[in-house]
C-alpha cells in the first residue's frame, strides 16, 4: 500500500478514475503528471441497476467497497467514472460517489464506459474503437466531441461478439444437439467445459444459470468456450463468428463516416486469438486494425487528475 507524507502541502493532488463494466469495476489513482500511484478492482456494476431498489443497493455496496479501498491510499480531489449502461441522466450515482469520498458533487464526472475506453485509444476524431466485453459496441468521438456508435444495444437484443453472445451461442448449440442426440455433450470438449463451469449437465442447471444470473456472470461462461476452442471445432467456429460480428460494427461506422484506423479492445476480445484473426479477415486490407489491452480506468484517472489540479489551484 502506498503512503503519502502527512504534510498537506506535500500530498500530491490525486484524480480517481473508474471503469465499471458488467464483470468488473476497475479503479486507479493518478497524480497531475499522469503517474498511476494505485489501482484495484471490485465486482462489476451497471448504471441500469439504478432502476430498482435492489439494484441501487447493490451499486451503493460496490461503490462503498471501492471508495474504502481508494481512501486507504489517498483522498482524490476529482473523479471521472465511465459506467456501462449510463445514459447521462442519473444524478444519484454522482451524489453517491461524492458522499462516499467526501467530495462536492461537481467534482464527480460520469459518462458511458465506452467514452472512457475510446479516449484510452484515440484523441477525438482519430479512429474507431470496437469494444467487446460482456456486450459489444463500436464508437467514434468526432473532432467536435460528439459520440457516435454502432451496436451496444444490450445483450438481450444483440451485442454480437461479446462475452454474453459467445456464452449464449455455446449453450444454444449444446442444447440443440441434446435435442437431436441426448448425451452427445459427452463427446464435445466445449460442452464438457461449459457444463463443468455450470456445475453439471442437467438442463435445470443451464436454465437457472441463463435466467437467474446477471449478464456479467453469463458473459464469463465465454471463458469455457475459449478454453475448448483448440479441441472443439464448434467452439472455434463460435469465436470466429464473434470476430465477424465485431468487424460488422467497425464496417458500420466506416460506411457512415469514412475509413479510419480501428482498435479492438475489451476482455472478450482477448479470450482467444481466433477472434481478432477473424475480425481482421472480415475487414478491408486497407483498413488499419490494432488490438490492445484497454486501461480505461487509468485513462479516466489521468483525466480526473487534470480536473483535480484545477480544484487544487483554487485552494
Amino acid at each position: 500500500m502506498i503512503s503519502f507524507p502527512t504534510d498537506h502541502h506535500a500530498v500530491p493532488v490525486l484524480g480517481l478514475g473508474i471503469d465499471a463494466g458488467g464483470t468488473q469495476t476497475r479503479w486507479a489513482l493518478a497524480t497531475v503528471d499522469g503517474v498511476i500511484v494505485a489501482d484495484g478492482a471490485v465486482e462489476g456494476l451497471s448504471a441500469l441497476q439504478m432502476s430498482s431498489d435492489a439494484g441501487r443497493a447493490a451499486v451503493h455496496a460496490t461503490f462503498s467497497r471501492l471508495c474504502q479501498a481508494v481512501l486507504a491510499v489517498g483522498q482524490p480531489r476529482a473523479v471521472v467514472a465511465g459506467l456501462t449502461g449510463f445514459g447521462g441522466d442519473d444524478v444519484v450515482l454522482a451524489q453517491t460517489l461524492a458522499t462516499l469520498l467526501a467530495l462536492d458533487a461537481a467534482a464527480v464526472s460520469l459518462c458511458n464506459d465506452i467514452e472512457i475506453a475510446y479516449r484510452d485509444s484515440f484523441e477525438p476524431g482519430q479512429g474507431y474503437l470496437v469494444y467487446a466485453g460482456t456486450g459489444s459496441i463500436a464508437a467514434w468521438i468526432d473532432a467536435d466531441g460528439v459520440f457516435h456508435r454502432a451496436g451496444g444495444r444490450g445483450v438481450l437484443l444483440d451485442d454480437g461478439g461479446g462475452g454474453y453472445w459467445i456464452a449464449r451461442e455455446a449453450l444454444r448449440h449444446i442444447w440443440r444437439r441434446e435435442d437431436e442426440a441426448p448425451g452427445s455433450w459427452q463427446s464435445s470438449p466445449m460442452a464438457g467445459a461449459v457444463f463443468a463451469q455450470l456445475g453439471g449437465s442437467d438442463w435445470s442447471l443451464s436454465r437457472a444459470f441463463m435466467y437467474g444470473q446477471d449478464r456479467g456472470a453469463i458473459g464469463r461462461l465465454a471463458l469455457a468456450v475459449a478454453a475448448s476452442a483448440d479441441a472443439d471445432p464448434l467452439a472455434l467456429d463460435i469465436l470466429q463468428r464473434a470476430g465477424q460480428e465485431l468487424a460488422r460494427l467497425a464496417l458500420a461506422l466506416t460506411a457512415r463516416y469514412g475509413p479510419r484506423p480501428v482498435v479492438l479492445a475489451g476482455r472478450a476480445a482477448q479470450l482467444h486469438p481466433a477472434i481478432a484473426v477473424a475480425m481482421r479477415a472480415a475487414l478491408p486490407v486497407s483498413l488499419m486494425m490494432e488490438q490492445k489491452v484497454a486501461r480505461s480506468h487509468e485513462a479516466a484517472a489521468k483525466l480526473a487528475a487534470r480536473t483535480a489540479s484545477l480544484y487544487a489551484g483554487k485552494d
